[in-house]
């Protein structure tokens, strides 16, 4: 190599950027629609959604079936009004649901590309570390090497 080890170490010093954080860029380049559908897509996808949804159904069909008659305001065992509700919610869901993972899809990209910077970063510190190690070693032999010929020359 052309470079000593101290210019190397200043070279890569030079080169040397902060990391980027996925999470901060993410979160900057989201507008305000793309962040209520990652809300949406977190929170549909937890259990406390799916509960609500089932103690709401529960509800639902256990007045529609067990209300007096007059009471009663979808009538079983069609359910019809329940059937078209969710169906409404389903189908907005299902694209928003998308939308959402797409957005969390670019966000992994986006860490996976840092992860792969850093990854670089790493592998050309490891590197410089390894050149002046080997260049430690060939000074320590040399000194040695010195204390050796001083000492044949003093015996």
């Amino acid at each position: 190599m052309s470079l000593k080890i101290p210019q190397l170490v200043d070279e890569f010093k030079k080169k040397h950027s902060v990391v980027r954080n996925a999470n901060i860029e993410h979160q900057q380049n989201l507008s305000k629609m793309d962040k209520l559908a990652l809300w949406i897509t977190e929170h549909v996808g937890s259990m406390g959604f799916f509960f609500i949804i089932f103690m709401w159904t529960v509800i639902w069909m256990g007045w529609n079936t067990l209300a007096p008659a007059a009471t009663r305001f979808d009538p079983y065992p069609a359910f019809v009004l329940w059937l078209f509700i969710s169906n409404v919610i389903q189908i907005f869901l299902m694209p928003l649901i998308m939308i959402g993972q797409n957005l969390q899809s670019a966000h992994a990209e986006v860490r996976a590309e840092v992860d792969f910077e850093i990854n670089k970063k790493a592998e050309q510190e490891i590197e410089t570390i390894l050149l002046h190690l080997e260049e430690q070693d060939k000074m320590i032999l040399q000194i040695l090497q010195r204390l050796e010929a001083n000492q044949k020359t003093e015996g």
